[in-house]
């Protein structure tokens, strides 16, 4: 794709954006979350700015506004509020926090809560079309709870979760409430010892940030292809919610209500999960539909333990199932990440696409993904969206080119070799990608300097031979004939590690460990990277990554195994970074990447149909 076409995509993108922006500048309701959890709901008018909202915070929560931030996905909201949109979920956070696992939870302890935010039980965040069957399950649930059927705590994880139940005292729908979370302040299982917004159990996904994965992945499931059930960000009110440190009674009838913002899901009833069923009799269209999905929003967590299995068959056997994933708080990183997909080892993995399949896949857009996910969901950060976009482009080529599910699985995951990670192969034309970025941008700036210097030159009048100067002075920069002897671009790629200091509590940007790529050798620029990459097999990963870092006593970025991420705690290595790019740094990325993902996959073909003749050849000359 040429880079008008990047251009155009994201020109309109913005300027839609910009369009609601100026519609949702009046009147508006939004809802505020204190970093321990507490949440109030706040009429916001034309003259209110941060300063305000933060005032009617203190006054109905009883909580500290001093050296605090208003936070709105990535934007730190000052005097502005004209971003926010309606229904929008707010972070009131420390512009310096600690880590300590003893911070106590700020409870409303001055007015009644309640007196002030008149909002029901049950407020669904960000509504639109996409969530008509989670309003009716929010009126069934509210209903139940007129007549005393209160929700109940889930056992299992790691996180607090609670099944809300209809009238007739079934489960209809799973809540989880951001500051519910492993790590997260009133995590009721004892994970606590962070802050909402810091890094979480991926480095990648911050604490009280998976619900709206969770419903980013509904959102991004079109025409229900996954089975993905409905999902909606929610402001619930009620007491069995969990608060560490609270100073109510143990009774029920004692307990305070406190609103919460929370991932709701509608509850699928099932007969087991993955993991007590053999996942070769699954259908090859379920599981296929399923890894699709994962590889778009790359799944850090798809484990069989949240793929839920039903009996569709009527008569009791196990003929005929329907799989249903659940648990996406773990997609969608601000990075790339080594991902999880348990599926890539099964049967139905390495058959080929269908044709229906095939079409989907063909059909589907990052970009009008990406502007989806903004309207509905708009405290999503644009790292999130940038790794959207990579790993779709990267779908769509690697379906093109004839590669099975499992194939392009294994392509996007790690290896573990040893004490070392390599980076996979999708990271590995990340990194190229970025490299010819940076040394694109590098060449800009000294044709500039040498243009600054020959105008100096101009000036001051030297008597000089002007066409011989300015040969001169670009003769150390980077040209490269076509059929020079050039290193490949795909060759050795070393690796520096740059350690950041992290400052514990300042969460805006996160900063973390950097990994920069550098090359000892120039290398050809975009254009003449066919010529470079003609023998190169994007299944060939010729260098090793060295010098991984240890963090926390764990070696950084172990592989996954066999176990869920719920059984690790360790950072995962970061070898590609997409939020450090500008708007027109990012769209010139992608042309490289798509540019190298082509040929890739093309070498990729070329060298496949090469074997297959050699085999027959073989064949035929035996006696």
């Amino acid at each position: 794709m040429a880079v008008a076409a990047f251009k155009g995509l994201f020109n309109s993108k913005f300027d839609g954006n910009k369009m609601t922006e100026r519609k949702s500048s009046g009147r508006r309701r939004v809802f505020v979350q204190t970093e321990t959890g507490s949440v109030l709901g706040i009429e916001l008018d034309r003259s209110d700015n941060a300063h305000t909202v933060k005032r009617k915070l203190q006054i109905a929560l009883n909580v500290p506004i001093e050296e605090r931030s208003l936070i709105f996905g990535d934007v730190v909201l000052k005097n502005d509020l004209s971003t926010v949109r309606n229904d929008s979920p707010l972070l009131l956070t420390k512009n310096f926090m600690h880590r300590s696992s003893s911070t106590p939870c700020l409870s409303p302890t001055g007015k009644d809560v309640q007196q002030r935010d008149q909002s029901g039980p049950i407020e669904i965040l960000v509504c639109s079309d996409h969530f008509s069957r989670i309003r009716k399950l929010v009126r069934e649930i509210v209903e139940a709870m007129k007549f005393g059927i209160d929700p109940i705590p889930v056992c299992g994880g790691l996180g607090g979760a609670y099944y809300f139940r209809d009238c007739q005292g079934e489960n209809c729908a799973i809540v989880k409430p951001t500051d519910e979370e492993p790590y997260a302040p009133n995590n009721p299982k004892g994970f606590i010892g962070k802050a909402l917004g810091q890094p979480g159990l991926k480095r990648s996904v911050r604490v009280g940030e998976t619900g709206f994965r969770e419903v980013a992945a509904y959102l991004l499931d079109y025409d229900h292809f996954a089975n993905v059930p409905s999902t909606a960000l929610v402001k619930v009110t009620h007491s069995i919610f969990n608060v560490n440190g609270e100073v109510n009674g143990t009774k029920q009838q004692e307990r305070k209500e406190f609103s919460k913002i929370a991932s709701l899901q509608q509850f699928i009833p099932h007969d087991f999960d993955a993991s007590d069923y053999g996942t070769s009799s699954f259908p090859v269209a379920a599981v296929h539909k399923i890894g699709i999905l994962d590889i778009r929003i790359l799944n850090t967590d798809r484990h069989a333990g949240n793929l839920l299995v039903r009996k569709i068959d009527g008569g009791g056997g196990l003929d005929q199932v329907e799989l249903v994933p659940i648990d996406h708080g773990l997609c969608l990183p601000e990075n790339l990440e080594d991902p999880y997909f348990e599926w890539i080892h099964w049967p139905q993995a390495s058959i080929p696409f269908s044709e229906d399949e095939l079409e989907y896949i063909s059909h589907l857009d990052p970009f009008r993904d990406s502007e989806l996910l903004r309207m509905e969901l708009p405290m999503i950060r644009e790292a999130c969206l940038r790794v959207l976009v990579v790993c779709t482009i990267f779908l769509k080529e690697a379906a093109i080119s004839g590669l099975c599910l499992a194939e392009i699985g294994e392509m996007m995951s790690r290896e573990f070799r040893g004490q070392q990670e390599e980076p996979s192969e999708l990271e590995f034309i990340c990194i190229e990608a970025r490299r010819l970025l940076d040394e694109r941008n590098m060449l800009s700036d000294n044709v500039r300097a040498v243009e600054n210097e020959f105008q100096f030159e101009i000036d001051c009048e030297e008597e000089s031979d002007i066409t011989c100067n300015l040969e001169k002075k670009l003769a150390p920069q980077a040209c490269w004939p076509l059929g020079g002897n050039t290193r490949n671009p795909l060759s050795k790629v070393e690796e520096n590690v740059e350690e950041c200091t992290e400052e514990d509590g300042n969460i805006i940007p996160l900063r973390s460990d950097e990994y920069v790529f550098t090359a000892q050798e120039k290398a050809p620029t975009v254009p003449r990277l066919s010529m470079s990459m003609k023998n190169v097999s994007i299944g060939d990963k010729s260098w090793k990554h060295e010098n991984v870092m240890q963090k926390n006593g764990y070696l950084s970025g172990t592989s996954s195994g066999n176990r869920s991420v719920n059984e690790q705690f360790a950072g995962s290595t970061r070898f590609v970074k997409l939020a450090d790019m500008s708007e027109e740094e990012w769209v010139q990325y992608l042309e490289n990447f798509q540019h190298l993902v082509y040929l890739a996959f093309s070498n990729r073909k070329s060298a496949s149909v090469g074997q297959r003749q050699r085999q027959r050849l073989g064949t035929s000359c035996q006696f």
